[in-house]
């Protein structure tokens, strides 16, 4: 049931995503600080610690497992497309981009280069979580990587666990994860060459 429901979702957020993606920078931007201002009020009641969810653990200790800032990020394992496992907590000591996308989302498609360049420029670690279970076939993913000349590891989210472990409403949606494997904080809508560096900067 669970999944049928973030299967209905998904589907209705493609026309959500189906707009100019000549317009999508500029426009960004002011959302981009919008959905700033909104990620502390709208994740004050998430968390996937369950001493935290039954009201016995201390709300100001930072060490719980969560998608507020200063939380520790959820862990997760997933396949890449060559078929290797890969864990979040295996890039523990490194700044972390965790993005949620699609092919059929063309916000995710014009973010993708600028992605690549700062994967290629800088010192840290881009993990792209293909919501899987919403795309036609794994062969279009694999199309994908190879058109956009990705090297970063792309994420097979075949079951999209991962992005209900996330709470992924919109997608793009990117979560930055900090040296210590804490939630920074979280973009949602496309970013720019310029935002993702900044972010990254940012961080520990």
């Amino acid at each position: 049931m669970k999944k049928a429901i973030l299967i209905l979702s998904f589907s209705a957020l493609i026309g959500w995503t189906v707009y100019d993606t000549v317009e999508w920078q500029s426009e960004n931007e002011e959302t981009s600080v919008e959905s700033e201002d909104q990620f502390e009020v709208e994740q004050e009641s998430i968390s996937t610690d369950p001493e935290e969810e039954s009201g016995d653990a201390d709300p100001d200790d930072k060490s719980v497992t969560g998608l507020q800032p200063g939380n520790m990020a959820p862990d997760f394992t997933l396949e890449t497309l060559s078929g290797e496992k890969i864990s979040l907590s295996d890039y523990r000591g490194e700044k972390v981009m965790v993005n949620f996308w699609a092919t059929w989302c063309p916000p995710c498609r014009a973010e993708m280069p600028d992605m690549e360049e700062i994967y290629s420029e800088m010192d840290v670690e881009i993990l792209a979580v293909n919501l899987t279970e919403t795309e036609p076939d794994i062969s279009h993913v694999q199309s994908f990587s190879e058109d956009f000349s990705l090297s970063f590891p792309i994420l097979l989210d075949e079951s999209i666990e991962v992005a209900g472990l996330y709470n992924i409403q919109p997608i793009p949606t990117s979560y930055f994860v900090d040296s210590e494997g804490k939630i920074h904080s979280a973009s949602f809508g496309p970013m720019n060459h310029e935002m993702i560096r900044e972010r990254f900067n940012q961080m520990n």
